[in-house]
């Protein structure tokens, strides 16, 4: 069942009511009107069309069947206006329409998707000073609708012969006999109810000087005591481009624009699409989708996307202007989750192939659907907005226990859906629902949450002075209380035969912002001249894991750390530490002559600045939900040749990334650097980013994982400075195509560079190099390679470092897509 809830909560969009319709039925081939083409909602008859092809109806259902002789059936999602064409259905028309029909993008309709596009930001709500409304979302997991009589029929059928079963006798083991029990419970309670119900009403808020706010006003999740906070962020097509819209998915699609359409007063493009896969039109629609474009504004209307095979779903979005703006009206969904499958026939030992043919033709078989519906409403702009209402993180819950949502609901609950709350709470209690879900939550946080236990995987990794480590951290959650939490980690190194290890305590000082002090003990090694990574995200701290595999030029430390994190407000988060440590070089190192044990005492102070992202408190800590450009990171270290500090010095180091979208493409941008002076060993200076080997490891040489800062050309551990600035380029070619799978590829235009110095190189007897030229590389990324979820990656070395040997100048990096700019 939990694998159906994460399913349910990877989808955005909803179903939408309408009290009176209006319907226009087309013939495919000519586009005229079809008379005659009868309605229906689960069966019963709303009416027919006259010979405009018109029918007006009122229903309560959220999909309507449109029949006619000779043609094939469709259905339509309901909606204020409403179009449909239909196939005739013979065989020669099939053979006709699979020659015919176009393989190419209507260069009309290609030219209004591109207006449209580049005027999305104009026709938004944030082009305006202020706003505020509410929405009403629903969202959830059953059975098909259409098929609930025929289900229950088929459970009645199949429990009295279960039951006749067991009373002869039948042995079932302990385990098959509690999944039975578990699956025929789940089995009747569907009869009556659905499987998974969650209800939200919001507020948003929004203003050019104090930024978003939304507030969840209350929600409830069947089966769950608490929320999946982090789940309560997803997001839908609210001020979001439609991925219909988006240039890198034009490849998917061809578009035809086929008419105009009047709504509320307002002349409208009609613009259908198509994904290009579509074959033989047989049971399949010939068009998957229509976009109604404002012809004023070039704003998207309405965007109804449906699936090639009828029964599999369709989406349907919706935009009302407001004071020239455009808002999201409402949103709906219906989209196939899988199947149940039930056996009627037990499987005999040692079965044929034909008797395991007719086992697997008498499985029966119920579509799984996800149902979503969002209402936005109390629509207000301009409006009065304070300082004080943007306190916080950008989302706030008020209320979690379900008592409010009757002042929001938009249509009220049917009786299976007030059956679920019922049921499946009652089984979120007994099967520990409330647990499963917080694995997902935990999950998406780069944990392993097992009880009141998280563990991190991270400490397992590989470089070339540990060989393989292996390890684990593990931290007592908000289970074991909200404000104490303590934790340790356990590593080996199989190469350098040594064990690491470290304990802390974090207190919390408050519940509703991320403020705690932190105290921890550590006995661990380290890359030399590492950049700090403090305050990083998950994502950014695994993509830049292949700084450290190349570079051998490690030391040991062990000491021990004070330090608090406060969040000062959404966009700006201090962290203040000191530490005391005892340093010794893993390599061949003598610093201005000496060598063996240092010690060190110092401070650090982060900044990070992050405007534009948005986060969430939870049980769990501050979540950030969507991660927005730009963001600044900035650290300052101190030395201090006192508390049996042996070194003076300051080192400061700062990260600016930014990316934004133009006609010409998407191009992002990292901008870097640091300074240091003082007298310490080299590992506290800065490695240049290095991530190729010594080119003595064979066929694999040139090859090497992406990382954040680094360069794929570089030798790794060679190149040491007290002062660097660097920066990263990479701009997506606007040309997105599609060559296998479902997935559109594109190409990303990749400029490095760095450039540093040391002031006192002598103070280091160690085999380096100062980076006191411009260090260049340039790369070509393949991104989706052959419709993967991998970016390949090949890179040259350029400029004053490069050699007359292809191979020194050449490498070639794989990148996970998921890790992202």
């Amino acid at each position: 069942m939990m694998k159906n809830l994460f399913l349910v909560f990877s989808f955005l969009y909803s179903f939408t009511l309408f009290a009176q319709s209006t319907l226009t039925v087309y013939r495919a081939d000519n586009h005229k009107p079809l008379k005659g083409a009868k309605i229906y909602c689960n069966n019963a008859f709303l009416g027919e069309t006259n010979e405009k092809g018109v029918a007006t109806i009122t229903t309560g259902c959220s999909k309507i069947n449109v029949e006619l002789e000779g043609f094939i059936g469709d259905e339509v999602a309901v909606d204020k206006i409403m179009e449909l064409d239909l196939d005739r259905d013979n065989a020669k028309t099939r053979e006709i329409q699979g020659v015919v029909l176009s393989n190419q993008s209507d260069p009309r309709a290609l030219a209004i998707i591109d207006k449209v596009f580049r005027n999305f930001r104009d026709n938004s709500p944030n082009a305006l000073d202020s706003y505020s409304y509410k929405s009403y979302e629903k969202m959830s997991y059953d059975v098909d609708e259409d098929s609930i009589r025929a289900y229950t029929k088929f459970f009645n059928a199949r429990k009295d012969s279960l039951s006749k079963i067991e009373d002869r006798g039948i042995h079932q083991d302990a385990k098959q006999k509690k999944d039975s029990l578990e699956g025929e419970q789940m089995m009747g309670i569907v009869k009556n109810s659905k499987m998974f119900l969650w209800e939200r009403a919001m507020q948003y808020l929004y203003s050019q000087k104090y930024g978003e706010k939304i507030n969840v006003i209350d929600n409830r999740i069947s089966g769950l005591q608490n929320p999946v906070y982090e789940l309560l962020a997803i997001r839908s097509n609210r001020n979001k481009v439609p991925r219909e819209i988006l240039p890198e998915n034009r490849s998917l699609y061809r578009y035809f624009l086929t008419d105009s359409i009047q709504i509320d007063g307002r002349e409208n493009y009609v613009i259908r699409f198509r994904q290009v896969d579509y074959k033989a039109p047989v049971n399949r629609r010939k068009y998957n989708g229509y976009l109604y474009i404002d012809k004023d504004t070039y704003a998207i209307k309405k965007i109804e996307s449906n699936s090639k095979v009828k029964t599999d779903g369709s989406i349907v979005s919706v935009w009302v202007p407001i004071n020239n703006k455009w808002f999201l009206k409402s949103e709906n969904l219906k989209i196939k989750m899988g199947s149940s499958e039930f056996s009627t026939v037990k499987k005999k030992d040692n079965e044929t192939a034909e008797e395991k043919k007719e086992r697997l033709s008498r499985i029966k078989k119920f579509g799984n659907y996800a149902y979503m519906k969002a209402d936005y409403f109390d629509f207000q702009t301009p409006v009065e907005l304070k300082a004080s209402q943007f306190n916080g993180y950008t989302m706030a819950v008020q209320n979690a226990d379900g008592s409010l949502l009757d002042k929001y609901r938009t249509d009220s609950l049917s009786a299976r859906e007030k059956n679920t709350y019922v049921k499946i709470d009652s089984l979120g209690k007994k099967y520990g629902l409330d647990r499963k879900a917080n694995i997902i939550s935990s999950f998406l946080r780069g944990k392993i949450r097992v009880g009141m236990v998280d563990i991190d995987p991270l400490q397992t990794k590989y470089n070339r002075y540990e060989g393989l480590r292996l390890g684990a951290g593990f931290k007592l959650n908000e289970k074991f209380n909200r404000y104490i939490s303590p934790d340790v980690y356990l590593a080996y190194g199989f190469k350098d035969r040594g064990w690491k290890y470290g304990a802390g305590l974090d207190l919390r000082t408050s519940l509703e912002r991320n403020s705690f002090f932190r105290i921890n003990y550590f006995h661990d090694v380290d890359a030399s001249g590492r950049f700090y990574q403090n305050l990083w995200n998950m994502k950014m701290i695994v993509n830049n894991s292949g700084m450290l595999i190349q570079n051998d030029k490690y030391y040991k430390f062990d000491g021990f750390r004070v330090a608090y994190e406060v969040d000062l407000n959404n966009a700006l988060t201090l962290n203040v530490s000191a530490k005391r440590q005892s340093e010794e070089a893993g390599f061949d190192y003598k610093f201005m002559g000496e060598s063996g044990k240092f010690n060190s005492f110092s401070s650090l102070a982060t900044l990070k600045f992050s405007p534009n992202s948005k986060n969430i408190m939870t049980p769990q800590g501050k979540y950030t939900f969507d991660q927005n450009f730009p963001e600044v990171y900035f650290n300052y270290e101190q030395g201090y040749k006192t508390l049996g500090g042996d070194f003076n010095y300051s080192r400061f180091d700062i990260l600016y990334t930014h990316q934004f979208r133009t006609i010409l493409g998407t191009t992002g941008t990292r901008v870097y650097g640091g300074y240091y002076f003082g007298k310490a060993p080299v590992w506290h200076a800065f490695e240049m980013g290095g991530l190729d080997s010594n080119k003595n490891t064979g066929v694999l040489s040139n090859f090497n994982l992406t990382t954040y800062l680094g360069f794929a050309t570089m030798t790794s551990g060679r190149y040491f400075n007290d002062k660097f600035a660097g920066y990263f380029i990479t701009h997506r070619i606007p040309w997105y195509f599609k060559s296998f799978g479902k997935n559109t590829s594109s190409f990303d235009f990749v400029y490095k560079g760095i450039v540093g110095d040391m002031k006192n190189p002598e103070y280091h007897q160690f085999d380096f190099s100062p980076l006191d030229h411009l260090y260049q590389e340039v790369g070509l990324e393949y991104n989706n390679f052959l419709s993967s979820r991998f970016n390949l990656g090949f890179f040259y070395r350029v400029g004053h470092y490069a050699t007359n040997n292809f191979k020194d100048n050449f490498a070639v990096q794989l990148k996970f897509k998921f890790l992202e700019f």
